[in-house]
């Protein structure tokens, strides 16, 4: 547990410092040179947070640039209590869930509508149905959605425990823990389906 602590605050030094450069401009109400810092730095991982939240292409991109909205707005507001990074990503993150629950209360949960959500998640993406990546999608989606949200950033968009942690906005050690945790699951599930070698996409270290 003091080892998380320890790496935790490490990690929010080093991204102060990373972003010391921003901070500056910032402070010395340079709004214009700071946001144009920001979109070169964090354009694309926002774009990635979103998607991973949203997992439709439009819609993370849609999502990805309202952040980026607010957050020029509230760039003013910014006060250094957080590292600048953990700050963009709580703005894009808080905007997700919002889009999340516009979502829920609009989409009808009538029999018809959870028919169609279990056939698409269940129709093939290839003609080969033995793929192995199509397979490994599929248990993704099936995962609690925090989880399935760890997993996608840390296994397909190759981002470090660290990232993933500042990205969602859980400690290093409980990104881990639902690492281990949808590994066995998603192993198991390959293995009651008899697809060999499936710890080859589920391996690595969670650094």
């Amino acid at each position: 547990m003091a080892s998380d602590t320890e790496g935790d605050r490490a990690d929010t030094q080093e991204a102060k410092l990373r972003d010391a450069d921003i901070v500056l401009r910032i402070e010395a109400a340079e709004l214009t040179e700071a946001f144009d810092l920001i979109m070169q730095r964090y354009e694309s991982k926002v774009y990635r947070l979103c998607l991973a939240f949203l997992r439709d292409r439009a819609q993370a991109q849609d999502a990805a640039q309202e952040s980026l909205v607010r957050l020029w707005r509230a760039l003013p507001k910014y006060d250094g209590r957080a590292a600048l990074s953990t700050w963009i990503y709580a703005i894009a993150r808080n905007w997700c869930l919002t889009c999340l629950s516009a979502k829920r209360r609009t989409v009808s949960l009538s029999e018809s509508y959870v028919r169609a959500e279990v056939d698409m998640l269940a129709a093939p993406e290839s003609q080969d149905a033995s793929d192995q990546a199509h397979a490994l999608r599929q248990l993704v989606a099936e995962l609690p959605e925090v989880t399935r949200r760890i997993v996608t950033l840390f296994y397909f968009e190759e981002q470090s425990v660290a990232q993933v942690s500042e990205l969602i906005g859980l400690a290093q050690g409980t990104i881990k823990t639902h690492l281990f945790r949808a590994r066995a699951l998603m192993l198991a599930r390959m293995e009651s389906l008899g697809l060999a070698n499936f710890e080859n996409w589920v391996s690595g270290e969670l650094t």
